[in-house]
């Protein structure tokens, strides 16, 4: 049976880190999503410091759901590709150490021919990542979004199996103008993270807007019965960036969930 593991986003309680670990605690979380660009520096982390963070989550019965790592350029993108592939290794390693299996980013568009160079360099450079997700412990998972969830599904059959999971995000899916039910179809068996946002289309301006968690076109019960169906056992993070009151709208968000749990 699927049970609900809620997490937060730390970025989105908009509170400096202790304060924010503490706030998730309150709101119910049973973990946060940390962000490696700019709540912690994968590089200038010492054993130290990741004690340190660790006794933090630990005071609050907190765990790490998710490491976000955004990068400017996805992954076939040859400009600065050595240093944002240094980069996610060093976000990956980090990740384990902190009790997250998981590294979170946007991979890069997906080329709709195999034939093109961005696809051969895309491959590659997620094997490679994937060979080293493997010796340390955390996967790399693409956030949906940028395509369809069949052409992404594509992409990760085309790896050497567990080289990238997939974090699911139906608000951003609707917003691009795909069907987080299509989506979720084809990319179940490789779900690793869940990103509980919702949206809807805005007719008037033909662009998706996202909204409060049930309060949009996302059908969550109908995704929670298909995660089910593939024994999804991770989290359902709850991620407000555009409100303008995070923690009551991240505590509607909580109840919501609950109640299609109960």
């Amino acid at each position: 049976m699927l049970q609900l593991r809620i997490g937060i986003p730390l970025s989105s309680l908009r509170l400096p880190f202790r304060q924010a670990l503490a706030k998730a605690a309150a709101l119910g979380a049973d973990a946060v999503e940390i962000d490696a660009r700019r709540e912690i520096n994968p590089q200038e982390l010492t054993p130290t410091g990741i004690r340190e963070i660790r006794k933090l989550l630990e005071d609050q019965r907190l765990r790490v759901c998710a490491i976000d790592f955004p990068t400017r350029f996805g992954y076939n993108v040859l400009d600065g590709l050595d240093r944002r592939v240094e980069a996610t290794k060093q976000a990956m390693s980090v990740a384990f150490k902190l009790g997250a299996a998981v590294v979170v980013n946007n991979v890069g568009r997906v080329p709709e021919s195999e034939e093109d160079p961005d696809w051969t360099l895309l491959v590659e450079t997620l094997s490679d990542l994937g060979r080293h997700g493997q010796r340390v412990g955390a996967t790399l998972a693409a956030r949906t979004g940028a395509e369809s969830g069949e052409e992404l599904a594509r992409l990760v059959k085309s790896l050497p199996a567990g080289s990238l999971g997939v974090d699911f995000d139906p608000g951003s899916l609707i917003v691009n103008g795909y069907s987080p039910r299509e989506a979720l179809t084809a990319l179940a068996p490789y779900v690793l993270h869940v990103h509980a946002r919702d949206a809807a289309r805005d007719l008037a301006q033909g662009r998706g807007i996202e909204t409060p968690l049930g309060e949009g076109a996302v059908d969550f019960p109908e995704l929670l019965g298909i995660l089910e169906e593939h024994q999804y056992r991770g989290y359902l993070t709850i991620e407000s960036q555009t409100s303008g009151n995070p923690e009551v709208e991240i505590a509607t968000a909580v109840r919501y969930l609950k109640n299609l749990f109960a």
